[in-house]
């Protein structure tokens, strides 16, 4: 991972409660992200995963993990706050930083 102050990091917060969901999408992020560093940030109370500049989660692999169907949605009550922009439909969740065209 880059280290350099400039970098900035995007992703999303889960509750610390949701703890088997978190290392699902974590696990899920390393699959739909390869070339990038997941970093997991254990608060205790929330979990912060995140990436810099950019990450993405497929709720394809968020299933395959899971090993059932699994909607986005149903991530919503778990996510207590995100880092970056976000763009999201019922296939994935893009978090970023600059406009997505």
């Amino acid at each position: 991972m880059t280290t350099e102050a400039h970098v900035r990091m995007v992703g999303p917060v889960i509750r610390g409660v949701d703890n088997e969901l978190a290392e699902a999408v974590i696990e899920a992020m390393e699959i739909d992200n390869p070339d990038t560093d997941i970093v997991v940030d254990d608060r205790g109370g929330y979990i912060r995963i995140s990436a810099a500049q950019r990450c993405r989660l497929t709720r394809a692999s968020l299933s395959e993990v899971l090993g059932h169907e699994f909607s986005l949605a149903e991530l919503e009550p778990s996510l207590s706050a995100f880092a970056g922009r976000i763009n999201a439909d019922e296939n994935e969740i893009v978090w970023f930083l600059d406009r997505e065209d």
